[in-house]
């Protein structure tokens, strides 16, 4: 069955609701929001054991969601969209000021000082001139962070989401901008969570109630 985003990430709760609307954008009011493409994320683990299980996600994370949240902030320019980018990081060395999911023992548990290469965007999603960056130690880019007010600052209406991970900070990102009331939209292929199966039943979760759920080719009419 081919791809319609009108269809497609369908909950329970949304099986039998009309189609949405064409997708329109004023590129004056929309923003892409970058969220924790960091060098910590595409970085192998050492132990075999552990890089043979988190291999789908690099791969995916190499061949498919880096190159194509290229193009699309490369576009976002072209048209005058705002690019902005947020990124987890501690503001003290010792991690001190994390929240406490952060210090938490197990995969979250995340000591990325703020000047440090693994907390830097990936080098092919470095910002450009004066693209804002917003440093967070909680899951959600609003909740730890003054984002809420630059974008509002912007006249910002419509977010364009992506990043990792898709059932982490992206899913609290998007709940926490549809719950100010933006306009939310989650590019598929510029997301990844660490498998599909996770990936797949949270875009199903967040589509159609906190945002309409596309793949970058279908913002080929819009940007």
């Amino acid at each position: 069955m081919s791809w319609n985003w009108k269809t497609a990430y369908r909950s329970f709760y949304y099986a039998t609701a009309p189609e949405p609307e064409d997708l329109t954008l004023d590129p004056a009011a929309t923003a892409v929001l970058v969220i924790d493409i960091q060098n910590t994320y595409v970085t192998e683990p050492e132990e075999p054991a552990e890089a043979e299980r988190w291999r789908p996600f690099l791969e995916r994370m190499r061949e498919t969601v880096i190159p194509r949240t290229v193009a699309l902030t490369e576009r976002a320019r072209r048209r005058g969209i705002e690019v902005l980018f947020a990124r987890i990081a501690c503001l003290t060395e010792d991690g001190r000021d994390r929240s406490l999911s952060q210090k938490k023992p197990g995969f979250n548990n995340l000591l990325l000082p703020k000047a440090g290469h693994p907390s830097q965007m990936v080098p092919a999603l470095t910002p450009k001139g004066d693209e804002i960056v917003v440093l967070k130690t909680t899951d959600s880019a609003l909740t730890g962070t003054n984002l809420r007010l630059i974008l509002h600052n912007l006249g910002i209406r419509t977010v364009i989401v992506a990043g990792i991970f898709t059932d982490q900070c992206v899913s609290s990102t998007v709940r926490s901008l549809a719950d100010e009331s933006f306009e939310v939209i989650v590019v598929e292929d510029c997301c990844a969570a660490a498998t599909q199966a996770l990936h797949d039943h949270e875009l199903a979760v967040l589509n159609m109630i906190y945002a309409h759920v596309v793949r970058l080719s279908d913002l080929d009419v819009l940007l």
